[in-house]
């Protein structure tokens, strides 16, 4: 079996074939701010399916995904400007992903079973480009096998996962950074609600500038 095509960054845009595979439904490694993540066109039918695959992941654990800008998130979840507008100015681009309520205009199989998205705008320049070249999202699992460590140097990628995709935008190794935080936020008639599900990259007590009278942090939950 071939090795997956490989692209090498930086470039001013993305390659034309990259930005056609993606089109075709291809599935790829690419660096983010953290982490390599896997990932490819989530409204393309069977792109989902095959990242679960690829991963070994429980299909009932959703995908999460990185949008373009803060513009493109507000399509697909329910957006209160108090506090999201303060916290995207804040944070993003960056390491703080946000799980929201989805609006109807999510795309089936996006959601959770609870209803939720989770979804982030990064700060890396190639993350970024795949998105706005996917047309806004793309998926932004960790390039690991499940059960298995993320991984920041593509070096140590497992053989079989690069087997098993399209190709690898091979940034080089990427310097040692704490994931993304996790944080899911819910609105009850007025009031807000928080709850760290990750601890990452930004500290529970930044969050907490974030969040006035009223709003509670829930104790942390393991994903």
């Amino acid at each position: 079996m071939q090795p997956c095509r490989r692209w090498i960054p930086p470039f001013a845009r993305v390659p034309q074939d990259l930005e056609e595979e993606l089109r075709r439904g291809g599935v790829v490694v690419y660096p983010t701010e953290t982490v390599y993540g896997l990932g490819g066109n989530p409204e393309i039918p069977g792109v989902l399916d095959r990242i679960y695959g690829i991963k070994g992941r429980p299909s009932g654990k959703p995908l999460p995904l990185i949008a373009a800008d803060v513009e493109t998130v507000r399509q697909w979840v329910v957006w209160r400007p108090d506090p999201l507008d303060r916290l995207a100015d804040a944070f993003w681009p960056g390491p703080l992903t946000l799980v929201l309520e989805a609006s109807p205009r999510a795309p089936k199989g996006v959601a959770s079973s609870e209803g939720t998205v989770a979804v982030r705008v990064s700060s890396h320049p190639v993350a970024g480009m795949l998105a706005r070249a996917c047309g806004g999202w793309i998926v932004a699992t960790s390039a690991n096998l499940s059960g298995q460590p993320p991984v920041s140097d593509p070096a140590a990628l497992p053989s079989a996962l690069l087997h098993a995709v399209d190709g690898l935008v091979d940034g080089g190794p990427l310097v040692p950074t704490p994931p993304s935080t996790l944080v899911a936020v819910r609105f009850h008639h007025g009031s807000v609600s928080w709850t760290v599900l990750r601890e990452g990259a930004v500290s529970r007590e930044t969050l907490s500038l974030f969040f006035g009278r009223g709003q509670t942090a829930a104790a942390a939950e393991e994903i």
